[in-house]
C-alpha cells in the first residue's frame, strides 16, 4: 500500500514555489500512463496563477492550504482550506489569492495496468 503525507508534501511544494522564479512547484502523488486517475499537488505562493488552459477532462480540485480563485469565462469560484469544486469542462484559470496547495485530481481515461473487463 503506498501512502503519502500530503501535509509534508504541501510544506516542501510551497518551500519549493517560494524559491522558484515561477512561483509554483507541483509534484504527481499518483498516476502516471498506466493508471486512470492523476493526482497532482500544485503549490502556488500569493499573486501567481496557472493562466488561462484547456480542461483536462473531468477534473476535481480540493484546497489542501490557503485561499485560491478558480476562473472559468464569467464565472469564478473562490476556494479555502478544506473546500472542493469540480473543475468545468470548459477553458479555466487558477489564481493564487494568498500561498496555497490543491490537490488536482484528473481522471484520465487510462486503464490501470493489469486490469480485466468483464
Amino acid at each position: 500500500m503506498e501512502q503519502t503525507s500530503l501535509a509534508t508534501l504541501a510544506d516542501e511544494q510551497i518551500a519549493v514555489a517560494r524559491e522558484s522564479h515561477s512561483g509554483r512547484a507541483a509534484h504527481t502523488v499518483y498516476g502516471g500512463h498506466e493508471h486512470a486517475l492523476r493526482q497532482t499537488l500544485i503549490a502556488l505562493v500569493a499573486g501567481q496563477e496557472l493562466a488561462e488552459h484547456e480542461s483536462p477532462g473531468e477534473a476535481t480540485l480540493q484546497v489542501l492550504r490557503g485561499h485560491v480563485r478558480l476562473s472559468s469565462g464569467a464565472e469564478s469560484w473562490k476556494g479555502r482550506t478544506g473546500d472542493y469544486a469540480v473543475i468545468p469542462p470548459d477553458r479555466h484559470a487558477l489564481a493564487a489569492l494568498e500561498d496555497s496547495v490543491v490537490l488536482l485530481t484528473v481522471a484520465t481515461g487510462q486503464p490501470r495496468a493489469g486490469r480485466e473487463d468483464g
